[in-house]
């Protein structure tokens, strides 16, 4: 098993590990060591684009049905030459 160590932990931060393993009755590295694990074994939903996050943000409210206008053909391009 692999070993690492964690500089500048501020003390407000360290304290509530102390407080969090005392807690849980185990060591504080015990308790870094279920933190990191449970935080990274959750798997990470892969990013969607953002129409799509729309969708799914609206999808409750339900889709609204809006007339489109009927096409027409293109003009001709503006004449500059006079």
């Amino acid at each position: 098993m692999a070993s690492m160590t964690i500089r500048n932990i501020d003390d407000t931060l360290k304290q509530r590990l102390r407080i969090r393993a005392a807690t849980h009755g185990r060591s504080m590295e015990d308790e870094a060591r279920d933190i990191l694990r449970s935080a990274l074994s959750a798997t990470e939903q892969p990013a969607r684009n953002l129409a799509d996050t729309f969708r799914a943000r609206l999808a409750p409210v339900g889709s609204v049905d809006l007339e489109l206008p009927a096409r027409e053909p293109i003009r001709d391009a503006p004449d500059f030459s006079r």
